[in-house]
């Protein structure tokens, strides 16, 4: 399948500092099909051959054009395909990666970054983005120390874009991912903003208004540093948002509010996923250690079970009706991710190497063979369970960046499906996701789903299944008065389509009818293992994902995938 791009690799001198990825986004040559079996290294033709097995190449599907991401993504017009790498010749590429991932320059993980490089690369990730802890050490050396690794990465695994990031502890809430476009200034903004804006640095976690203020001045910072040019590009995520409680829904859109071009989503699956897996064999914890309970600084008005894990997902997501449906609601572009949170991997036998100091050196030593297996770890490689899948307009960093603000973007656990594509159109014009339909008053509008099945076993050695899809639909009612609103009334499951076939694709279609009021709609999907009539009840969700079980919560028994919106505006 080709990919519509030439496999040439000419850089600049410019380019080799970044590890070789041009924004002209030439594609390696094992996502590559025009580039014959006979012409790849034997580390190229390992990784297609991985591709295939598995169902990431191949599975092409057309995706409509991106007409605009709620006013705020730029246009790209386009007629790509959804899987790994996959595209029409000028459409769009789907491109798996994970931004969460932490090194040997955390104090809580253990692996370098090559090790993670490599592990993704092996996994199918195209992208990713190394995030370690903000701290005390990380500032003062440990974002200087990583860098010359994550350079030397890029350099030895060409075909995945390695970004530099940090886990922002944000003042008076939970963590989140800010990453830079590779350049020469990516150490010096990111070393600022930690030493001058993070949480812990700064002793400001106390869920206070100066610490809320705090939060809004970092990214107004990162704002500044791209108008600038100190750096091309930035993006910040809030990690595991509900896993506390104390990120509160006014804190979210005032982030979303002050940057909406800087700020653009959240984690909608939290990593560490294999948290949930049962004892003795596993940790018996929760999918993404979400085993907590409210706090002082915890967000009175979030319930009990939004501490939990719903089918591996936030709360905040899993819910219809509820808090990512209220920013949709109100036409507030506000993108899912799915992650690793990789910090020490489930049954990997490697330990932390003797005679490190982290606290002196801002690292751990090399991680060595330790004998036994770290049956209680709670974390996957990159790419082994979650991917973010990204409609990215070609192979390099800024194409990535771009998909992502414009929130063309699905979720998957598991393998569960190989490829996604959702078009939302009038019969005349039509978006994807993240997009905005402009239609004239009650015109007919139609949305089609193809989806690739999984096309092979998944890192557990099983084919998954998909039993259902759904079809989720609310209206965009306008600014909320309450800015601590968690809840859209007037969205629910309008639509479940069981799957009969285990292979190929399935085409699905769904009428909105005529469209005079403007609305948006999102898809979900399951393997059927796991259900339960959903917190708003059966009229809104009649068959959602189950509140997940501190001990019991096998991840790989429960797969499910999320995509971004689409809205619907009638004028």
């Amino acid at each position: 399948m080709s990919h519509g791009h030439s496999h040439g690799h000419q850089h600049g001198p410019h380019d080799h500092a970044h590890g070789g990825h041009t924004d002209g986004g030439s594609l390696p040559p094992a996502l590559d099909t025009s580039v014959p079996d006979e012409e790849l290294t034997p580390g190229q033709l390992s990784r297609r051959s991985m591709l295939r097995r598995t169902g990431l190449l191949g599975a092409g599907l057309a995706a409509g054009s991106v007409l605009a991401g709620a006013g705020q993504a730029a246009a790209h017009s386009s007629g790509g395909h959804a899987g790994h790498g996959g595209s029409h010749p000028g459409g769009l590429l789907w491109l798996a990666g994970d931004h969460h991932i932490h090194t040997q320059y955390s104090s809580d993980a253990k692996y370098r970054v090559i090790d993670h490089v490599r592990q993704a690369n092996a996994h199918g990730l195209d992208w990713m983005v190394i995030t370690d802890h903000g701290s005390e050490q990380h500032a003062k050396i440990g974002v200087e120390k990583v860098n010359p690794d994550i350079v030397a990465a890029r350099a030895k695994v060409s075909d995945t874009l390695v970004f530099q990031g940090l886990e922002w502890n944000i003042p008076a809430a939970e963590h989140g991912t800010v990453f830079v476009h590779p350049g020469r200034n990516e150490v010096a903004v990111l070393k600022e903003f930690e030493n001058s804006f993070d949480g812990s640095v700064k002793g400001a976690s106390a869920s206070t208004p100066a610490n809320e203020a705090l939060a809004i001045s970092g990214l107004n910072f990162l704002a500044d540093q791209v108008r600038r040019r100190k750096v091309q590009d930035v993006l910040f995520l809030a990690n595991h948002p509900a896993r506390k409680g104390i990120d509160s829904p006014h804190e979210i859109r005032a982030w979303r509010d002050a940057q909406p071009g800087i700020a653009v989503g959240m984690e909608g699956a939290p990593g560490h996923q294999a948290g949930g897996l049962p004892a003795p064999q596993g940790a018996g914890s929760g999918r993404g250690i979400y085993d907590n309970s409210p706090s002082a600084d915890s967000f009175p008005g979030y319930p009990l079970e939004s501490y939990r894990t719903w089918g591996g997902f936030d709360w905040m997501t899993s819910t219809v009706g509820g808090l990512w449906d209220s920013l949709l609601a109100e036409g507030k572009p506000w993108w899912i991710t799915a992650n690793s949170d990789s910090h020490n991997v489930y049954a990997d036998n490697s330990v932390r190497g003797p005679n490190g100091d982290f606290n002196a050196n801002g690292k751990y030593a090399d991680p060595v063979y330790g004998g036994a297996l770290n049956l209680t770890d709670t974390d996957f490689w990159p790419g082994q369970y979650s991917r973010t899948h990204v409609g990215s307009a070609g192979f390099s960093y800024a194409a990535v960046m771009d998909g992502i603000r414009a929130g063309r973007v699905w979720v998957d656990h598991g393998g569960l499906i190989s490829g996604l594509d959702a078009r939302l159109g009038d019969g005349s014009r039509s978006v994807t996701l993240g997009g905005v339909l402009h239609v004239r008053r009650g015109s007919k509008v139609d949305l089609v789903v193809t989806v690739a099945l999984a096309g092979g076993p998944n890192w557990s050695q099983f084919v998954p299944k998909l039993a259902r899809v759904d079809v989720i639909q609310g209206q965009v009612t306008g600014t909320a008065r309450d800015k601590d609103t968690l809840a859209a009334p007037n969205t629910k499951v309008v639509k479940s389509f069981e799957v009969d076939k285990s292979t190929g694709t399935v085409r699905l279609t769904y009428s909105l009818g005529r469209v005079d009021k403007p609305v948006y709609v999102r898809l979900r999907g399951t393997d059927g293992n796991r259900t339960a009539v959903g917190v708003n009840g059966a009229s809104v969700d009649p068959v959602g994902p189950a509140m997940d079980v501190i001990g019991d919560a096998d991840p790989w028994k429960d797969l499910w995938f999320y995509s971004n919106p689409m809205w619907v505006l009638p004028a």
